[in-house]
């Protein structure tokens, strides 16, 4: 075993989980941690996109990462994401997540002020220096930050023996590859974008994290699986099915999330709904949801 072997595989980004008033629920938090291990996924990914991180404060993101890691924290490999758009209150979520134990924090770049790459460098290297004990991995995710993970950036972040990886949701999946080339081999990347997780593990991805892993994570532990078998084609086929049940989730008017946690609803797991600006469950958005979960569900008996 290496020591990357607990990050190899499929790690949903975990959901915001709201009581029925908008707060953050511990109960729900625990119950979808729990679910998504009894689905054998090989780990977490919290605090994330997926999870509205930056629609939250620094107190109810503690809590969620705090029920996830008391529900299933010695069962699976958790990566808490800790990043603010300050310094300070995500070095003190970096420091929160080592006391629990978690495997890995990561972080974005900062937001809307645009800094140049050795300012951004130093964000990365103070949060790391909050967590001394625990690995690191730099979440690139150009198209939203407004910040890209550039080869000379990565040279730079890995003179920290902390940086083991990348999680890259850039739309090219070459990036992986030259990640993974400045690397040397001393470092894994995961493939962020779901709809191309094989190509992602093709480009030399050590696994996948992704947004809409959690309603269908036996569809893409079997992408993962076939590929690992060389069976290709086998692997596409259910590719392109996750790619078109994708699509079809975003013909709603709603957010993807609130599509995701309303399929979720009809799995036997309420995690609520979005929170606002995030746009909620409009008028149809229920019948497209229903059959997304319809697919899903025929997915899965077809191919698991």
């Amino acid at each position: 075993m290496d020591r990357f072997d607990k990050y190899r595989g499929i790690i949903p980004a975990f959901y915001a989980c709201y009581d029925d008033a908008g707060r953050v629920s511990a109960e729900r938090t625990a119950a979808l941690a729990s679910y998504l291990a009894g689905k054998g996924v090989k780990g977490l990914y919290v605090g994330g996109s997926s999870g509205e991180c930056i629609y939250q404060s620094v107190e109810e993101r503690k809590l969620t990462l705090e029920s996830v890691m008391k529900e299933v924290g010695d069962r699976m490999t958790v990566i808490a994401h800790v990043a603010c758009n300050n310094t300070a209150d995500s070095m003190y979520l970096a420091e929160h997540a080592q006391s629990l134990g978690v495997d890995a924090i990561a972080a974005i770049p900062p937001i809307y002020f645009h800094l140049p790459p050795y300012a951004v460098a130093q964000y990365w290297n103070d949060i790391s220096g909050a967590a001394p004990d625990t690995d690191f991995i730099i979440y690139n995710i150009p198209q939203l930050a407004g910040v890209a993970l550039t080869v000379d950036l990565l040279r730079e972040m890995r003179k920290n023996p902390r940086v083991i990886g990348v999680k890259n949701s850039s739309v090219a999946a070459q990036d992986i590859q030259m990640f993974l080339a400045e690397g040397k081999g001393e470092m894994i990347v995961f493939n962020g974008p779901d709809e191309q997780l094989l190509s992602g593990l093709a480009m030399g991805a050590a696994g996948g994290i992704g947004g809409t892993y959690a309603v269908m994570p036996e569809l893409y532990m079997k992408i993962y699986e076939y590929f690992q078998k060389g069976e290709m084609e086998k692997a596409l086929e259910i590719q392109n099915i996750c790619c078109g049940i994708i699509y079809d989730m975003c013909t709603a008017k709603a957010n993807l999330y609130a599509v995701q946690k309303e399929i979720l609803k009809s799995f036997g797991v309420n995690i609520g709904t979005v929170r606002r600006p995030l746009p909620g469950m409009e008028t149809g958005d229920q019948k497209i949801a229903e059959a997304c979960a319809e697919q899903i569900r025929a997915s899965i008996q077809r191919f698991c």
